[in-house]
């Protein structure tokens, strides 16, 4: 019998982006007893509610939302965390609950637990990271191997059937994909890309995640709002680094370099200007990612695939969705959805990127207040680039750019002053450098009005 059935067990969090919902389906299905608590309202949780709803409506899973109990803390064997829960070490709740004598633990850390280390590559990195763990299971599949890709990038892994395994069918939180590898018998390669969040619990729950090959893309001041400090954010991020196995590999970006690595470890160090050849994807950072991605699989020991074997099959690799996204073209004002940038050191090299095919870019930035220094966001203002601010920190970009902003408060304003202003061939940049929980539920809201209002325009 499972260990969780029969179990009390608390799921702090249900989330719009699919962890919280995987881990009450697979607790439930363990015969746990289930109550989910959010302290968002119901009308914020729609979609992930709907997919829980049979088993509320089979009594498996009780909702409190809206609020959170203490006693529904006090009261369970087992709290499930929802990792971006700020300064966890501090909360009432999981206080509460520790002091009462539950477990407590993630749904990235039920994962990581059922996991092969062998067969385990681990991302992370203040830029990049998702693009990275993308290219990276993008390159496996093209050559025939059966992977599954998790983590910070959505979804859960712990509802991955076996079935699904068998066939090879598993992708990003069980997301069935283009079958490869038959006739093979090993487990697929799981990709995983890990939040700060995440790695400060995984170290708390076991010390890491203990990958066959860890890669950091690079390192810069981000979530201090959660983190507090700079260096609890560099430790939390050093996490994946911390119990890899002797003959694992470290993959590391330039900025990164002399981060400690566990005896045993092989190092290999990517330059800032790397290349791999032809991408569909722009710029010179994805140009570093996919060296990145390449150089990861090939440590991998994959029969055949090496780093120019591996450049040769990310080739075609589309690019994901509020990443640098090209999503219309209006009166030949080429319009990019990158609302995932919720750093400045996204948004710089997105302009980076831009510049780099020889157009003037019009950008709009600006968002939730994570304390960031966005003086280098508000710079790009003299430097040639039109900038349109929206958000909470819109005021404060404006004001650093020196009155060579346009401050619009909203994206709606934002996008038609910009597509006013744009000429034919020049292009129209969503990257706001900030997170976008003040006016929006998540970056994914806000990238899908981006480019509905774009292509409104367009019509």
């Amino acid at each position: 019998m499972d260990a969780f059935h029969g179990q009390r067990v608390t799921v702090m969090g249900l989330g719009r982006f699919g962890g919280g919902v995987g881990v009450t389906r697979w607790l439930a299905a363990r015969g746990a007893k289930v109550l989910v608590t959010d302290i968002e309202p119901a009308g914020k949780l729609q979609a992930s509610i709907e997919a829980i709803q049979p088993l509320v409506d089979a009594g498996q899973v009780t909702l409190r939302l809206g609020e959170h109990r203490v006693e529904d803390f006090t009261g369970c064997d087992v709290v499930v965390a929802n990792p971006a829960v700020p300064r966890p070490w501090e909360n009432v709740y999981l206080q509460a609950a520790e002091k009462a004598g539950a477990k407590i633990t993630t749904e990235i850390g039920l994962s990581v637990s059922r996991l092969d280390p062998s067969r385990l590559v681990c991302i992370t990195g203040s830029a990049g990271k998702s693009t990275t763990s993308a290219l990276i299971a993008h390159i496996l599949q093209r050559a025939g191997e059966r992977v599954r890709l998790g983590g910070n990038i959505g979804g859960s892994l712990l509802e991955t059937g076996s079935a699904e395994e068998a066939e090879g069918r598993v992708g990003t939180g069980g997301t069935p994909v283009p079958r490869g590898g038959e006739g093979k018998t090993a487990s697929p390669w799981t990709v995983l890309e890990l939040s700060s969040f995440q790695l400060y619990w995984l170290g708390r729950e076991m010390g890491g995640p203990k990958p066959r090959v860890a890669c950091v893309t690079n390192i810069a001041d981000n979530h201090l709002d959660w983190h507090v400090t700079f260096e609890h954010y560099v430790q939390s991020k050093q996490v994946i680094l911390a119990g890899q196995a002797l003959g694992s590999h470290a993959v590391l970006g330039e900025n990164v370099r002399e981060w400690a690595t566990a005896p045993g470890v092989t190092r290999r160090v990517i330059a800032a200007d790397a290349k791999v050849g032809t991408l569909a994807i722009p710029g010179s950072h994805n140009q570093r990612n996919a060296a990145m991605a390449c150089a990861a699989v090939a440590a991998l020991g994959v029969s055949g695939l090496s780093e120019s074997k591996a450049a040769a099959l990310a080739a075609d690799y589309p690019g994901l969705p509020h990443r640098l996204q090209l999503v219309a073209r209006v009166r030949g004002v080429a319009c990019y959805n990158d609302s995932k940038a919720t750093t400045p050191e996204a948004t710089l090299l997105a302009v980076r990127a831009l510049h780099e095919s020889g157009v003037r870019v019009h950008l709009i930035a600006g968002g939730y207040d994570k304390h960031a220094d966005l003086s280098s966001v508000a710079a790009l203002a003299r430097e040639g680039v039109r900038l349109y601010t929206i958000g909470a920190t819109g005021p404060v970009i404006a004001a650093s750019a020196g009155g060579k902003a346009t401050e619009c408060g909203t994206l709606e304003v934002a996008v038609r002053a910009a597509v006013n202003a744009a000429r034919e061939g020049e292009a129209l940049l969503l990257s706001p450098a900030c997170a976008s929980w003040d006016q929006f539920s998540n970056y994914e809201e806000r990238g899908e009005q981006f480019a509905a209002l774009v292509r409104g325009h367009g019509a």
